[in-house]
């Protein structure tokens, strides 16, 4: 976990980022401000295999111009596959200055819903969620385990369309169950845990809280609906599958 703060970030939380390793790849899934700085706690930058980006929103892609320039000024690298969605990809060019002499690190390919995208022994897959832009939910697959990634999303989209039965779930949890009918196009922490129940994930990480939240309370409301015992996507934290 590099960053799982919701929106924004606080005083010790980066915004989205999450490392997705396993024996042959280290993909970056999301690149939200703040989070090269924790990643290369955990790898070397040249490590990085492949980066996914879920949605358009800033505080989930807007630190990939920063790690551009780390590839294009001072270790250079060519042919890093970037997969995000088309508005994702749209507002990248708009920041992003073009007409350098020294090539691009970067090589884009648009995502949506239908895509399969391979990279080394990962397998993803992906699932529009109930967002106010173009937003895929991921599943990773390797060795015969799974993993489902939420991205941000309302409480008009279930884990289940990512399949049963995954052994980790990262949700969105933003804000707890008396916001729930205040129009936030995010989960509550009863909700991710009601969801997590319903597709019978094996087990459960609750993420995107609003800085200030408290994870405790987050965590015993979505355990009474998980039935289960939960964990919070606290910086740092690593969970194995």
């Amino acid at each position: 976990m590099l960053g799982s703060s919701g929106s924004y970030a606080s005083a010790l939380n980066a915004c989205s980022g999450y490392l997705v390793r396993t024996e042959q790849a280290s993909v970056l899934l999301e690149c939200g401000p703040g989070t090269i700085g924790p990643l290369q706690r955990e790898i070397d930058l040249s490590e990085i295999t492949a980066v996914i980006l879920t949605h358009c929103h800033p505080d989930h892609w807007l630190e990939l111009p920063v790690l551009r320039n780390v590839f294009k000024y001072f270790a250079p690298r060519s042919g890093i596959p970037v997969y995000g969605t088309a508005v994702t990809r749209q507002m990248n060019d708009a920041v992003t200055a073009a007409g350098s002499p020294h090539g691009e690190p970067f090589d884009w390919h648009t995502i949506d819903a239908a895509s399969v995208v391979s990279v080394a022994d990962q397998t993803w897959t992906f699932s529009r969620t109930d967002h106010p832009v173009e937003t895929l939910a991921t599943r990773t697959d390797c060795g015969g385990l799974s993993v489902g990634y939420t991205s941000d999303t309302g409480p008009n989209w279930k884990i289940s369309e990512l399949g049963r039965d995954l052994d980790l779930v990262v949700c969105d949890a933003s804000h707890l169950s008396a916001f729930e009918d205040h129009g936030i196009p995010h989960l509550s922490a009863r909700e991710a845990g009601e969801r997590a129940r319903e597709a019978e994930a094996r087990r459960l990480v609750v993420t995107h809280l609003v800085p200030g939240s408290d994870p405790e309370a987050h965590r015993a409301e979505a355990e009474a609906a998980y039935g289960d015992a939960v964990e919070v996507a606290l910086p740092g934290a690593r969970f194995a599958v």
